[in-house]
């Protein structure tokens, strides 16, 4: 009976350890997204609308 005898006295401590191991896992990933995903800061200008795209404007990479 030993091995058996522990298990619902001990099952509530293990659940709550499981969960907070789970939420630990959970926050170190949003910590670590959060990181390398790059703001707003760094946008790429956008194409004047009032102006026609052509085919320079695709095409070459020296352009801004």
């Amino acid at each position: 009976m030993g091995i058996h005898y522990d298990y619902k006295s001990t099952r509530g401590d293990k659940a709550m350890k499981k969960e907070a191991k789970r939420k630990a896992r959970i926050e170190q990933r949003r910590a670590k997204r959060s990181n390398t995903i790059p703001k707003d800061t760094d946008k790429k200008p956008m194409h004047d609308i009032d102006k026609p795209i052509t085919l320079e404007d695709l095409t070459n990479p020296d352009k801004n």
